[in-house]
Order: C-alpha cells, then sequence, then structure tokens
C-alpha cells in the first residue's frame, strides 16, 4: 500500500471514529457563542486570545466524564441523576435549564434570521428564521439518527471558515504569540464580565447532557452497549479531545478575527453575531464578511439540534418517557413534541419582546448557577465505584474537573455580582 493510501485509511478510520465528540464541540461555538466572542474580540483586541487554550483541558475533561456515564450506565445524565440522586436535586436541574435552552435556541434562531437577511436582503429576517426552524425541525423528526448524526458531523466542515477569515487581513504574529501564551487579566468590571461570559458560553450545561446521552445512542448503533473496554473508551476520548480542539480553535480563530480587524478598526461594541458580519465587510473585505455569514449559520444549523435535543433527553429520562433520535416520531412523540415546543418557544422570544440581548444575559445567569452544581455531580458520579466501576477518574482528570469546578464557581459569583451588585 503506497503511503497516500495508508494517510487515507488512517484519515477513514479516524472520521470513522469521531462523532459525538466533534458535533457537541461544534454545537458549543454557537451564534450566540460567536457573538460573545466577537464582542471580546472587539472590545479587548487580542487579550482573551490565551482563553482558548485554558479552557480546553477543562472542557475536555469534563465532556469525557459524561460521555463515559453514559457508556458505562447506558443512560443519559439524567437518568443517573434520577436513580443515584435525591429527586429535587433532578427537578432544581430541570426547572434552571428549561428555561435556559429556550433563551439560547432563541438567540440563536434570531441569529440565523439575521445573518440570512444579511446575505439576501430582499428577504426579511423573520422569513429566515421561521425557514429555519421549520427545517431542522422537519430533518430532526424526520430523519433517522445516523443521518442526523451524518449531517451535523459533515456540517462541521463548514465552520472552517472562520479559519480562514483571519488571514484575509494582515496579521502580526508576534503580537498573536505573546497574546496567546502570555495571559492578560485586567482587575476591571468589563474585563472580568467577558472573561465570566466566555466561560460560560464553553463550559455549558446542556453539552453534560447531550453528550452522556447522545453516547448512549451511539452504542446502541454500534451495538456496542454489553461491552464497554479499553478500546471503546480510547476511541471517546479521541472523538472528545478533537471536537474540544475543533471548539476551541473555532473559538480563537474569531477572536483572532474580531480582534485584529474590529478592535484595530475602531469597532469596540459587538451585540449580535450579524453585527460582527457588518463590521467586517469595510475593514476586511467582501469574501471575510461572507465567511463569517456562512459560518454562523451552519453552527446553528449544528447547535439547535443538540440544544433542543438536550433537553428533550432531560424531560424524557426525568419522566421515564419513551426518547431518542434513533426511534420514529410514533415511537416516542413525547421526545419529539419537547424538541418542537422548544424550537417554537425559541422562534417566539423575538415577538413576546425578548431580543437576543437579553436572551444571552438571561441565558448566561441560569447557565452560571446550574454549572458548578452539575459539574459537582458529575465529578461525584464519575469517582463512585458503585456507579463507574473500574471506570472512575483517573487523577489528572479529578484535577481537571475540580479545577473547572472551582473557576466556573468563582465565575458564577462574579456574574452575579455584575447583574445584581454592580
Amino acid at each position: 500500500m503506497s503511503t497516500n493510501n495508508k494517510r487515507a485509511s488512517k484519515f477513514a478510520r479516524f472520521w470513522k471514529i469521531i462523532g459525538p465528540g466533534l458535533v457537541t464541540g461544534a454545537s458549543d461555538d454557537d451564534p450566540s457563542g460567536i457573538a460573545t466572542y466577537s464582542q471580546a474580540g472587539a472590545a479587548f483586541g487580542l487579550s482573551t486570545l490565551w482563553t482558548s487554550i485554558i479552557a480546553f483541558p477543562l472542557m475536555a475533561a469534563i465532556q469525557q466524564m459524561c460521555a463515559r456515564i453514559g457508556l458505562v450506565t447506558s443512560q443519559g445524565l439524567t437518568g443517573t441523576l434520577k436513580k443515584h440522586y435525591p429527586k429535587p436535586i433532578l427537578y432544581i436541574m430541570l426547572v434552571f435549564s428549561f428555561p435556559a435552552i429556550i433563551l439560547n435556541i432563541g438567540a440563536d434562531i434570531a441569529g440565523m434570521g439575521a445573518v440570512g437577511n444579511l446575505l439576501f436582503p430582499s428577504i426579511d429576517a423573520t422569513f429566515f428564521s421561521i425557514f429555519f426552524t421549520i427545517l431542522l425541525l422537519g430533518l430532526i423528526i424526520y430523519l433517522p439518527y445516523l443521518k442526523i448524526a451524518a449531517i451535523l458531523k459533515y456540517l462541521c466542515i463548514v465552520m472552517l471558515v472562520y479559519f480562514i477569515v483571519p488571514f484575509l487581513y494582515k496579521q502580526d504574529i508576534y503580537e498573536i504569540a505573546k497574546a496567546t501564551f502570555i495571559p492578560t487579566i485586567k482587575f476591571d468590571k468589563e474585563f472580568l464580565a467577558i472573561l465570566v461570559g466566555i466561560l460560560g458560553t464553553t463550559i455549558s450545561p446542556y453539552l453534560f447532557f447531550w453528550q452522556a446521552s447522545v453516547e448512549v445512542e451511539e452504542m446502541k448503533h454500534k451495538k456496542k452497549h454489553l461491552i464497554v473496554n479499553k478500546k471503546i473508551m480510547n476511541e471517546m476520548k479521541q472523538d472528545v479531545d478533537f471536537g474540544m480542539t475543533f471548539s476551541g480553535l473555532v473559538m480563537y480563530f474569531i477572536i483572532l478575527t474580531t480582534g485584529t480587524v474590529l478592535f484595530k478598526g475602531g469597532v469596540h461594541q459587538i451585540d449580535t453575531v450579524e453585527q460582527a458580519a457588518i463590521a467586517l465587510k469595510p475593514l476586511a473585505g467582501n469574501l471575510a464578511y461572507l465567511l463569517f455569514a456562512i459560518g454562523v449559520i451552519g453552527t446553528g444549523l449544528i447547535a439547535i439540534p443538540v440544544l433542543s435535543g438536550s433537553l428533550s433527553y432531560i424531560f424524557t429520562e426525568t419522566f421515564g418517557w419513551e426518547q431518542g433520535l434513533d426511534k420514529k416520531f410514533h415511537e416516542a412523540k413525547g421526545f419529539y413534541i419537547i424538541i418542537g415546543i422548544s424550537l417554537l418557544l425559541g422562534l417566539s422570544l423575538n415577538y413576546i419582546g425578548i431580543t437576543p440581548i437579553q436572551s444571552l444575559i438571561y441565558t448566561a445567569i441560569l447557565y452560571g448557577m446550574t454549572a458548578p452544581v452539575l459539574i459537582a455531580i458529575i465529578l461525584h458520579i464519575s469517582n463512585n465505584k458503585k456507579i463507574m466501576g473500574e471506570n472512575v477518574n483517573t487523577k489528572t482528570t479529578n484535577i481537571l474537573g475540580f479545577t473547572a469546578l472551582i473557576i466556573m464557581t468563582l465565575a458564577a459569583g462574579l456574574l452575579l455580582y455584575f447583574q445584581f451588585v454592580k
């Protein structure tokens, strides 16, 4: 076999392994996340580039724990909570997760609609929002899990546009390297607030639920759910690590783009993704603007099924209903009805006076309050031999997990302080 054929074969094997981790990582960079990263770059230049390096190991550790819980227990995170923990904890998670995810969906749908309008100005943004909602609902209900998984996986390729955009503008390599590897921290409200926003966007509770549940789906289709061995665990780690690396790079390049183009161009306030796209056009050219906008729609098409799916898994596991993207509508009506309701409620937010900016603020508060509690529970489950057997956390995973817990607890405190005291 030639060297090229060997490489192609190796890549094919790797591409087959990756899936849930890649989709989870890509969904983390949803339109609302892109708005947060864009504001970080516009307001503070390259000062927050280093956060992508710090966030990666923390994200990877938490998501690996969630994936391992799904693989070992053959249940989603909600099912494990229900089985091993007091009911009030489960219901508190449900009460906080529902509005947070709906608000997140609403912000993403609005962002996609607004960007659609930028690309085709003659068509109203409302039409695009409705179109994307109906399209996603139809695909989720009518396509089997394997098709949905494949579509989401290949949609991740669209996000590669963010790796190109920064290089359509002249860059200072030394300045970039310095900002990447030497952390900058400014002890003022605005800078600390954007750091909290970045953390809340990258380490989001809905990703914990999705990762565990979708691993169970994968196991069912691969018919490996009876044998969780080292090979499966290693494949899961490769998948999650690749997905979180991909997510971190997308975040890095968005901050790099806005930190060089917008910040240096005098644009320091970005509230929505369409504002970021519009601001790029005169400063970096039509191609940068077009690629940035296409990326927003691509990320929304990945993130919204993950958001609505995670919410549906939470509800159906809580109440013991039939669930799963591999099931047809008549086999799991409740599961798909919740997905439909979540999309329609998200779409309706703009019509009841809740703006995308308000949605982002409320989502950040709700995620910020639930993330530390969930991380603590995930750590407890992952170290419980009665549940996990020999697949408990390693020392390194625990160090990273507890670091994430401490940082997210501090972030939650700062977030509440900024919102209600300052």
